[in-house]
Formats: structure tokens, sequence, C-alpha cells
């Protein structure tokens, strides 16, 4: 069963408005009561909310659709639809967001409760109360509400501890993070027993606390996409420092921490650049002898060495003193990742609309804004007939149909309704041109 996923794609709706709504007062001692059609519901914003407790994508391989919900239609009496409950969905902290459509990275999640905004829910569509003026006393006409905002999402895990392990494969390291947490990893003696990071809290003297990640082994070429290691490369980016791990019952132990850091350079020299504690692993399985040797060769690449058996936990107690020591003086690295600006997000218009051709004087009109419009529009109004058609002048529909031939008594699809033109206006088909 899997039990980690770094990488998901994600698909997000946010909330449509409510429509307004066209009323009338109609109590009994109220002369001329005037309009009372209330406006629309806020629809459902949706937000990437950090998490500390998470450490996987695995939520989005079970769920991959998010819609929040719809505003209410506005009501009689100047009653208001409800405005729709936001939506948060919580995220590991280390997720990257990227927009599928664009590639833009619109987003770097790395604090605790950070928030980001990822579709703004349509705006509710205004009652004809609000249209009332000196002038005009009693709209028949009320605004759609916006819709909402769909957007396909690619998330990557780069996960946030403070110390990583590296090693080859068997160097040790899950059996090192079971004795200084309290992660049990899955042990074996056979290569990458560890396909995916395995976390760990360890304790500190002063009761609070740090984490490190153990990574799946590396092999030489890694880098290019060699054994499992490369894929999890990137989770080791944001620690503060890296424990190498050697195996000293390994052919060649420094030939194979060598190759782990040539690896490392090839990655990011960044990586390769991380302050690193040696740790020569294994020690109840050789001579004090052979211990000897391999802590002198090591001392000819390193400062920090230390000896351990993760088994035994011989040298356990001395290693985790200075591993806090380090995780005291060595800041979080800061990461310069340029984060594109994500107009999308807030981008509730779809004005945009084609007219088809049905032949034999016919015209279909297809596009958000327009079919919304006639959602509200009562063909038997007058006036909602010709507030139609004014904005449909002003989108330049009018334009497209005269490009395309329109004539006088054509037909003009407009969502539910079939409008017949004439001289540059539409009117229902069963009504008398005015």
């Amino acid at each position: 069963m899997v039990k980690f996923l770094d990488k998901a794609k994600i698909r997000v709706i946010s909330g449509h408005g409510g429509n307004g709504m066209v009323a009338w007062r109609r109590e009994k001692y109220v002369d001329k009561g005037g309009p009372a059609g209330g406006d629309g519901g806020r629809g459902g914003d949706i937000y990437f909310v950090a998490d500390e407790n998470m450490s996987t994508l695995l939520d989005f391989k079970i769920k991959s659709v998010y819609k929040a919900d719809s505003g209410e239609n506005g009501g009689i009496k100047g009653m208001h639809g409800a405005c729709a409950k936001d939506l948060y969905i919580k995220v590991p902290l280390g997720t990257l967001v990227r927009d599928s459509k664009t590639g833009k990275l619109i987003a770097d999640i790395k604090e605790h409760e950070q928030t980001v905004l990822i579709a703004k829910g349509g705006r509710g569509g205004r009652g004809n109360a609000r249209f009332a003026t000196a002038q005009k006393r009693a709209p028949q006409f009320c605004e759609p509400g916006e819709p909402g905002i769909e957007r396909v999402l690619e998330l990557e895990l780069k996960l946030i501890a403070d110390v990583g392990l590296l090693g080859m494969p068997n160097a040790g390291k899950s059996t090192f993070i079971s004795a200084v947490s309290s992660a049990k990893p899955k042990i074996a003696d056979y290569p990458f027993t560890t396909l995916v990071p395995n976390l760990g809290v360890v304790k500190k003297s002063d009761g609070s606390s740090y984490v490190i990640a153990d990574i799946p082994g590396l092999i030489e070429g890694a880098s290019e996409g060699v054994g499992l290691g490369h894929e999890f490369l990137r989770h080791v980016e944001r620690c503060r420092f890296l424990i190498h791990i050697v195996d000293l019952t390994a052919e060649n132990p420094l030939q194979n921490y060598k190759i782990i850091n040539e690896e490392l350079k090839k990655h990011s020299e960044g990586l390769a650049n991380l302050f690193q504690i040696v740790v020569l692993n294994k020690t109840d399985a050789i001579t004090d002898e052979e211990i000897d040797k391999y802590i002198s060769e090591f001392e000819k690449v390193s400062e920090n060495i230390y000896p351990i058996s993760a088994v035994t936990r011989q040298g356990l107690e001395k290693l985790l003193y200075y591993v806090e020591k380090k995780v005291n003086e060595i800041p979080k690295p800061e990461f310069d990742i340029d984060i594109d600006e994500d107009v999308d997000a807030y981008n509730n218009d779809d004005s945009s609309f084609e007219v088809m051709p049905l032949g034999k004087g016919a015209y279909k009109i297809f596009g958000g804004k327009i079919n919304r419009l006639a959602k509200v529009t009562d063909i038997r109004n007058t006036e909602q007939v010709i507030r139609l058609q004014n904005i449909m002048k002003s989108m330049g529909v009018f334009d497209e149909l005269h490009r395309l031939g329109l004539q006088n008594g054509d037909t003009v699809l407009v969502g539910h309704l079939e409008l017949g033109y004439y001289d540059d206006e539409v009117w229902g088909e069963t009504s008398s041109k005015l």
C-alpha cells in the first residue's frame, strides 16, 4: 500500500455567485411599494492552508476534485441570499503549487497555517432594488451571479525537515532514525528497503524537538535517474544540514561516501554545500583496529566524524548532543523561489463568447456571461429584453452577428431564449416589436 505521495494533480472549482431577484413590495398598507429584490450571495472561495501534521500528498490521490458551494439566490422583501462557506484544503509544509494550464509556479507553502487563495468565488448578482433611482423607480431586471473559477493544479512536495539523512542503500539510515525517534520505518537486509521518505521527531534537551528526514538510499547515477533516490533528492534541499551515514561493513566505505557527495553536487550546488556530519555506522560488526583505520581515512575528508552503532546505540548520545547543537546554530535556509503573480485566482470574467451559424437564418451564441444573463431575462418583460440587447451590443455580439451575415427576421438563440432580430434589436418570437 502506498504511504507516501509527493506529486499530485487536482481540479478546484470555486462557488458560483447567486443570482439577484426581481421582486416588489406587496404589503397591504404600503402604497407603491417599489422594488424589493435581494442580492445573490457570494460563492465560496478555495484556499490552501499549510498543516505541519501532514507529510504526504496521499489525500489527493484519494480525492482529486474540490468544489466550493455556490451562493444562494436573492429573495423577496429585500432578502439577500446567503454567502457560501469558503473551502480550505490542507496541504503539507513544503508544497509547491503550479497552474497546469500556464505552467506558472503560483505558491510556495512553507509556514504552518499559511493560507493561499487558489480560486475566488463568484460575486452575487444584484437584485432589482439596487437599480432603483429617482428616474427609474421600478427597474424590472436583476443581475446574474458571477461564475466560479475552475482550474487544474499540480502539487509537488519538498519535505521541510531540520536534518536530512543520506547514504547508500543498507547504510543503516532506517535503523538510525528508529533509534533516535519514535518513527518505525521498515527495516530489512536488502537494498532499497526504504521506498519512501520517513520523518522522525527527535526531542531536544530543552523539551522542544526537531525533524529528521530519512531519504531512500542513493546510488551512483541517482542525479540522472538511476535507482530510487533521485526522486527524493529535492526533499533534503530545505534541511539545515545533512547526516551522511556510512556503512563500515561495505566493500569500500570511503568510495561510497564520495559517490554520494558527487550525486549531491550534480543535483544542485546548494545541496552539495550543506553542512554534513559524517556518521560511521555498524561499528559493532567490525574490530577496533578497523574502526581506527576508517576514522583515519575519513579525517582526511571531513572534520565532523562520529563512529556509532545504531543497533547497540553505542556512540548515539555523543552524536545527538552534537546534532542538537548544530540544529540550534544553523538557521533554516532561505530559498529565492520565483513565484508568479496568480491573477487567475481572481479572474471570474467569462465574457468571451462564440457565435455559431445554424443555417436557415439562425445563430446560436455560446458564452458564460451571455448565458448567465439569459437565465435572469424574462422574454415577456420588455425592460429585461432591452437590457439584454444593450449588454449584447456593448460586448460586441451584434458586430459578430453582422460579420456572419445576420439579416432582419433571423433567429438568435441565447441560452434558453429564442429571439427574433429586427434592425439591431432582438425580441421574443412571440412578442411584437415596439
